[in-house]
């Protein structure tokens, strides 16, 4: 197979961005920050803890960083336990994906923490053996570093592979590094994801090799 698929986790493989909204407001209420609709979409979404945690809290020590990061990620996972389920057609689609062949990858601004507990609630643990987290890059989307490795993972040039993201950072990062990007709209508009080469509301409309061939 000459092409691949590059997801990203958090609104792609699940919808967790209402309890990450919930969580986000909760834990910087606890330390004195309240966060309006507008700051979370522009500057958290689709980002790493280690980019947009300075944002809102100033120049803090990188273990303070690392301390904010997983004491909000665990308020997440708590809050999302019992609610958590893969995306609306995601697991027919990755079924497909396997009887075509198709390489695929995660590509996340999330801790490996959080990964595992997705993976592992939602049983898709089998599909991905190639998984780039926040700790994989130095630079988080909008650049493309993350898009660029996971390529590089999968011995794939970027110009041939399909991201699925739902964050305009992350349509961002998936542009730029060369990729098609197919917007899901979970967390954005479809005019707000404009920049999107498809859009979609989940996978339950996409089929894998249709995709590709309407793609390039």
């Amino acid at each position: 197979m000459t092409h691949a698929f590059l997801f990203d986790m958090d609104g792609v493989i699940i919808d967790s961005n209402p309890f990450h909204k919930i969580s986000l407001r909760q834990f910087c209420q606890q330390h004195g920050y309240d966060l309006t609709d507008d700051q979370l979409r522009e500057k958290i979404y689709g980002r790493t803890n280690k980019d947009w945690i300075p944002n809102v809290f100033g120049n803090i020590s990188s273990e303070l960083v690392a301390q904010y990061g997983e004491e909000k990620e665990a308020l997440f996972r708590e809050m999302y336990k019992d609610d958590i389920e893969p995306l609306k057609g995601l697991v027919d689609f990755l079924v497909k994906m396997d009887a075509a062949g198709i390489p695929r990858a995660i590509g996340t601004s999330a801790p490996r923490s959080n990964v595992d507990f997705t993976l592992e609630k939602t049983h898709t643990a089998k599909y991905f053996t190639t998984i780039l987290d926040e700790s994989f890059v130095k630079k988080g989307k909008p650049d493309p570093e993350i898009y660029l490795k996971a390529a590089a993972a999968l011995n794939i040039e970027p110009k041939y592979c399909v991201v699925f993201e739902d964050s305009l950072a992350g349509v961002a990062s998936g542009k730029a590094a060369g990729c098609k990007v197919v917007g899901i709209t979970t967390t954005h508009t479809p005019d707000e994801l404009f920049e999107a080469d498809l859009i979609a509301p989940d996978f339950s409309v996409l089929e894998p090799l249709t995709l590709i061939s309407r793609l390039f």
